[in-house]
């Protein structure tokens, strides 16, 4: 397989059969899930047969709200988007994506596996735990995000280390978690997630929180 950057359009008879038996990896801090991780994961339905997501702790980041919680809120995303062939597999969950491939590796041995990552994380993964033997390992899908160009200069040490690239042109609006946990946006946040985000106050969206901005 081709080993540079490829464009996927996603309906397309090529890019279908390319992914007839894949299985597309998607892992997020869901802290909160958005319209944005809503509309990445209809995109990634379009073009693969099965996707699988889980909620992770990024040992990068500093997370709003317990792992055990964001696990519920993107279980709820999955739920209402009711389709079969996504499904939340928490099991995959780990700070390093070496361990997450592992564990996929043994659910889906004959699977081939693409390991979905946003083009704000492109520049990181040559740093990423045992980088060189992940990408090697499965094939790796770029999804442009607004605000994160994707430049070439992001690729590249990429290709050094062998991964097989795809870069993923589809539609994601402009949604950014930090920016929800800082500035709550009722239109970011998908329906299915509020009865959970009500009950935990969550991010200030419950009614708590709303009670206190009226306040």
């Amino acid at each position: 397989m081709s080993r540079s950057a490829t464009d996927a359009n996603p309906g397309t008879a090529e890019t279908t059969a390319q992914a007839r038996d894949a299985v597309a990896l998607f892992g997020t801090s869901a802290d909160p899930p958005s319209c944005g991780h809503e509309a990445l994961l209809r995109g990634l339905l379009a073009r693969y047969p099965h996707v699988a997501t889980w909620a992770s702790d990024n040992p990068l980041k500093q997370h709003g709200a317990p792992l055990q919680l964001r696990a519920q809120l993107l279980g709820a995303l999955v739920a209402g988007l009711a389709e079969p062939r996504l499904e939340q597999v928490q099991e995959l969950s780990s700070p390093w994506a070496i361990s997450t491939l592992e564990r996929a590796e043994q659910r889906w041995p004959a699977a081939e596996l693409v390991f979905v990552v946003g083009s704000d994380l492109a520049p990181q993964l040559p740093h990423w735990r045992r980088a060189k033997e992940l990408l090697q390992r499965c094939r790796l899908a770029i999804v442009p995000r607004q605000g994160w160009p994707l430049q070439d200069d992001s690729l590249e040490p990429l290709r050094q280390l062998g991964a097989q690239l795809e870069v993923l042109r589809l539609e994601i609006p402009a949604s950014a978690s930090s920016q929800l946990r800082q500035s709550p946006d009722r239109a970011q946040i998908p329906p299915s997630l509020w009865p959970l985000l009500v009950q935990h106050n969550l991010y200030g969206l419950g009614a708590a929180g709303a009670a206190a901005r009226r306040s």
